[in-house]
C-alpha cells in the first residue's frame, strides 16, 4: 500500500511539475529559514552548558538606590568575597574573587602578545570546569604561576612544552607557567579569558589594591560562586541580601541589597530596571523563534493553498476512487503520503542549503555554529520535524479534498462553490500580515540604529587612535612621546586618560557642593586626563575654559559635562567648590558639552575631568590630518617601537570601537531584513502560483471577455483586483501589530527615535507593489493570450 501511495505521489508531482517546484522550493527556503533559526537559538540556549556545574554557579551581584532609582550591578567589593568564604562556607563550595576580563601583554622570550584573561583565586579553575590537559587544575595555588589556554600556549611556545617556563605579564609580572587548559567554548561567557593568573599576585602589583582589600565601597571587582551541592540557589541569595548592609555604615545609606544571578541567566536574562530582572537577549530568542515558525506557515500555507486551488482537477480522481471502494482514511492517506513526499524532498534541498548558508549565517550572526549532521539528535528532530511539517501542510487539503461527493463529482454536478476560495483569501492575509509585520519591524530597527549613530558625540572620533597603557613601561614618557610624535609629523595632538574615548571606566560618590540636597546621592563618571586631553578629543567648552599648563592649580581643578550641571543644580558652575569625600577641593574651572563615550543608546551621564597624570591607563592619538592614515598610523609605530621596544604596537581606531556598540542592534537588524525578504519571497511565490491557476481557471471567461472588447488593462485589473484588496487587509492588520512589537522593544532604550509615518506607508505601498509584480505576470499574460485557442472547444 505504502509504494502504491508514493508511485502515485511521483506521478502527481512530476505531472504538476510547475506548482511541485514551486511548493518544493518555497517548502525547502522555508524549511531552511527554520533550521537555522533553530541551531542560532540552540546555540543561544547552550550559553555556558560547558560547564558541568552550570545550575549551581552564580555572579554575586547588588541593588543600590540612588535618589530613589534602584540600580543593579553586577562589581563588587573585595570584603564581600572574604566575608562570604568566611561566614557562610556551608552555602558555598567556591567563592571566587576576580579581576575583570583585561588585555595584558604576554612575553616569552623576544615574543610579546596582547591578549585577555583574568586575575582569579586559586578555586576559579574547578568553578570553571577548566579542561586540564597539561599541569595541574591547583596551579594558581602559587602566587607566582600563571594558567594558559591552548591557543595561548601554542602561540607563545609553539610545540615546546611549556610547564614550568618562566614568562612575564605587562613587562613587569615573572610567573611560571603550571597549567594549560583547553579553550573556553566560543559561546561562553569566559570565552575570552585566554590566561588565568593568581589573585595574590594581582594585590601585590598596583598599590591602589591594597586600601581596596578593606573597603566595602570600592566596587572594582567581579565575585563569582558556586554554591553547596546541598544548597539552593533562591535560599542562599536570600540569606545573604544583607551582609553589605550589616557590615559597612556608610554604605546603607544606599540601602545595598546582595543576590546571586545564576549562570544560566548570564547571557539571556541581565537586563534590569528598578531593581528588576527584565530579559536581554531572550527577546531575540523569543522572537527569532516565532520568525522560524512563521516563515514555515507561510510556506506550508502555499501548499495548502495550491493543493485546495486544484480541487476540481482532482475531483474526478476523488470520486473514482471512491467509487471504487476507496475509504476516506485511504485518500487522507494518499494526500498525506505526497505531502510527506514533498516535505522529504524539500529536507534534502533544505540540508544543502543550510550547509551553504551556514558560513554566512555565522559570519553575520558571530557565531561558530557548524553542521549538526554528524549528530542522532539532529536527525530525530529532523524526523520529527518532516512528519510535523508534512501533516500541518497536507492536513487541510488531504481532509478537504477527501470530503468530495463522488455522485456529484462524476455526474459533473460538483463546483466547488462561492466560498471554497475563502480558506485561500484568509491564509493569503495571514502570509502578507506576518511578512508586512517582519518588514515594518525591520525598518523601525534600522531607524533606532540610525538615529544613535546620527547622535552627536561630543568628541571628534574621525583619524583618532587609542593605546591601552598595558605595561609599566609607558608610565614617565608621555612628554617624549608627543615631542617625538609631532617631531616626526606622525600627530597632531595627543593626551592620556584613566578612560578610553568610548567608555567609562570609574564611577564615584560622595561629592558635596554648595546648595547640594542632602537627600540627592551624587554618583559620576570620573576621568582623569592629561592636560591637552581636550584639545586631543576636540570637545567643547561652553563655559571657562579647559586645563592649561600655566596654572599649577589646575591640579586640584575640574572641569565637569553640562550633565553634570544639570545634575547638580547650579547655576554659573565656574568657580564654584566640589568636595571630595572630605579628601581635598576641586575648584570648577570650565564647562564642556556632553561627551558620548558610553552606550550611545543611554543617555550620558554626569562627568567630572580631573588632571592627574597619576591615575591614566590610555594614550589618545590624533593623527595628522595632512598625511594619510597610513602614513600617520607608520609613522606612529616607528616612534613607538623606539621607545618602547618590548610593547606590542597595539592600537585601536575610536571610530570603529564606537561602531561596535551597534553590534548587537545590527545583527538583529541584519537578520531580520533577511528573514523578512525571504518571508515576502515565500508569500510571492504562492501568489504567483494561485495568480497562475486564477488566470487558468479563468481562460474561457478572459477569452469571452476579448471577443466582446475588453482591453487588456481592464483584463489585467480585474485579475489583479482580488489580489491587491487582500494585501490592503494585510496592512490594515499587520500595522497596529508591527506598532506595538516596535514600541515595546524601543521602550528598552533611553535614546529612542519615534517611529516615523513613512515606515508603514513604505512597507504598506511596497508590498502592494511587491504583489502587482507578482500577479501582473501571469494577469497579462492570460489577458493577451488569443482567445480563439481558448473558446475552441467550445
Amino acid at each position: 500500500m505504502l509504494k502504491n501511495y508514493l508511485k502515485i505521489a511521483l506521478r502527481s508531482i512530476n505531472r504538476n511539475k510547475g506548482y511541485s517546484l514551486i511548493n518544493i522550493g518555497g517548502l525547502a527556503v522555508g524549511m531552511s529559514v527554520a533550521m537555522l533559526i533553530a541551531l542560532w537559538i540552540v546555540d543561544e540556549l547552550s550559553f555556558n552548558k560547558y560547564n558541568s556545574n552550570y545550575d549551581r554557579i552564580a555572579q554575586v551581584y547588588q541593588k543600590v538606590t540612588f535618589n530613589k532609582k534602584i540600580e543593579t550591578s553586577l562589581a563588587a567589593p573585595i570584603p564581600l568575597g572574604v566575608e562570604l568564604a568566611k561566614s557562610y562556607e556551608s552555602d558555598f563550595k567556591y567563592v571566587v574573587l576576580s579581576s575583570w576580563t583585561n588585555n595584558h601583554i604576554l612575553s616569552f622570550n623576544e615574543t610579546n602578545l596582547p591578549r585577555s584573561g583574568n586575575y582569579m583565586q586559586p578555586d576559579a579553575p574547578r568553578l570553571l570546569d577548566l579542561k586540564i590537559v597539561k599541569g595541574t587544575i591547583d596551579g594558581l595555588k602559587d602566587p607566582g604561576s600563571i594558567l594558559l589556554s591552548e591557543s595561548l600556549s601554542k602561540a607563545l611556545f609553539g610545540d615546546r612544552d611549556p610547564i614550568n617556563e618562566l614568562m612575564k605579564i605587562d613587562n613587569k609580572l615573572d610567573v611560571k607557567v603550571t597549567g594549560v587548559y583547553k579553550d573556553i567554548p566560543f559561546n561562553s561567557d569566559f570565552n575570552e579569558v585566554q590566561f588565568i593568573a593568581p589573585w595574590d599576585l594581582y594585590m601585590t602589583s598596583e598599590a591602589w589594591l591594597q586600601y581596596a582589600k578593606d573597603q566595602w565601597g570600592n566596587n572594582s571587582f567581579q565575585l563569582f560562586v558556586q554554591i553547596a551541592d546541598n544548597a539552593d540557589m533562591k535560599q542562599v541569595s536570600d540569606k545573604i541580601r544583607n551582609v553589605k548592609f550589616d557590615h559597612d555604615e556608610l554604605e546603607r545609606e544606599f540601602n545595598p541589597i546582595v543576590f546571586l544571578h545564576p549562570m544560566k541567566d548570564w547571557h539571556l536574562r541581565s537586563s534590569w530596571h528598578e531593581g528588576v530582572q527584565t530579559g536581554g537577549p531572550i527577546q531575540y530568542v523569543w522572537l527569532f523563534g516565532f520568525v522560524a515558525v512563521f516563515v514555515l506557515l507561510l510556506a506550508c500555507i502555499n501548499f495548502m493553498n495550491l493543493s485546495t486551488a486544484r480541487s476540481e482537477k482532482r475531483a474526478k480522481e476523488v470520486g473514482i476512487r471512491k467509487s471504487i471502494g476507496s475509504m476516506r482514511q485511504q485518500l487522507i492517506n494518499q494526500f498525506l503520503s505526497e505531502s510527506l513526499l514533498v516535505v522529504v524532498i524539500a529536507f534534502c534541498v533544505s540540508v544543502i542549503l543550510i550547509s551553504l548558508a551556514l558560513p554566512f549565517f555565522n559570519q553575520i550572526a558571530e557565531k561558530q555554529i557548524t553542521p549538526p549532521f554528524s549528530s542522532p539528535w539532529f536527525w530525530i528532530s529532523s524526523m520529527t520535524f518532516i512528519i510535523t511539517t508534512g501533516i500541518l501542510s497536507g492536513s487541510y487539503p488531504a481532509l478537504y479534498l477527501s470530503s468530495f461527493q463522488p455522485v456529484k463529482v462524476l455526474k459533473g454536478t460538483f463546483r466547488v462553490g462561492r466560498f471554497a476560495a475563502a480558506p485561500r483569501r484568509v491564509l493569503v492575509v495571514l502570509q502578507f500580515t506576518i511578512s508586512i509585520t517582519l518588514i515594518i519591524c525591520t525598518l523601525v530597527v534600522y531607524q533606532q540604529i540610525q538615529f544613535a549613530k546620527n547622535r552627536p558625540l561630543g568628541f571628534d572620533r574621525k583619524g583618532v587612535i587609542m593605546i591601552e597603557m598595558k605595561s609599566p613601561d609607558f608610565y614617565g614618557k608621555y612628554d617624549v612621546f608627543r615631542s617625538q610624535l609631532k617631531e616626526a609629523g606622525a600627530i597632531e595632538e595627543m593626551a592620556e586618560s584613566s578612560s578610553p574615548l568610548t567608555g567609562v571606566w570609574s564611577n564615584n560618590g560622595g561629592y558635596e557642593w554648595e546648595g547640594k540636597d542632602p537627600n540627592l546621592h551624587g554618583e559620576f563618571a570620573t576621568i582623569w586626563v592629561s592636560h591637552d586631553f581636550g584639545r586631543t578629543a576636540g570637545w567643547k567648552i561652553k563655559e571657562g575654559r579647559d586645563f592649561s599648563r600655566d596654572f599649577a592649580s589646575d591640579s586640584s581643578a575640574v572641569v565637569i559635562n553640562e550633565s553634570a550641571v544639570r545634575f547638580m543644580g547650579i547655576e554659573d558652575p565656574v568657580g564654584k567648590i566640589i568636595r571630595d569625600n572630605g579628601n581635598g577641593e576641586h575648584k570648577i574651572i570650565g564647562v564642556v558639552g556632553d561627551l558620548l563615550m558610553d552606550s550611545p543608546f543611554r543617555a550620558v551621564k554626569q562627568t567630572l575631568y580631573f588632571n592627574d597624570y597619576n591615575m591614566v591607563n590610555w594614550m589618545v592619538l590624533k593623527l595628522n590630518p595632512a598625511v594619510s592614515l597610513n602614513e600617520s598610523v607608520a609613522r606612529t609605530e616607528k616612534v613607538f617601537r623606539k621607545i618602547l621596544p618590548n610593547v606590542p604596537f597595539d592600537y585601536k581606531f575610536v571610530d570603529e570601537e564606537h561602531a561596535r556598540k551597534f553590534a548587537s542592534e545590527e545583527r538583529v537588524g541584519t537578520l531580520s531584513g533577511i528573514f523578512s525578504a525571504l518571508a515576502i519571497f515565500i508569500s510571492c511565490l504562492g501568489l504567483f502560483a494561485l495568480a497562475s491557476f486564477v488566470a487558468e481557471q479563468r481562460t474561457k471567461e478572459i477569452g469571452i471577455r476579448k471577443v466582446l472588447g475588453a482591453s487588456v488593462a481592464g483584463l489585467w485589473q480585474m485579475l489583479s483586483k482580488d489580489f491587491l484588496i487582500l494585501v490592503i487587509i494585510s496592512c490594515a492588520i499587520s500595522v497596529p501589530l508591527a506598532d506595538r512589537f516596535s514600541n515595546h522593544w524601543l521602550a528598552s532604550y533611553d535614546y529612542r527615535t519615534e517611529i516615523s509615518l513613512w515606515i508603514f506607508v513604505g512597507a504598506g505601498l511596497g508590498a502592494l507593489v511587491i504583489t502587482l509584480f507578482t500577479v501582473s505576470f501571469q494577469a497579462i499574460r492570460a489577458a493577451v493570450a488569443n482567445p480563439v485557442k481558448s473558446l475552441r472547444s467550445e
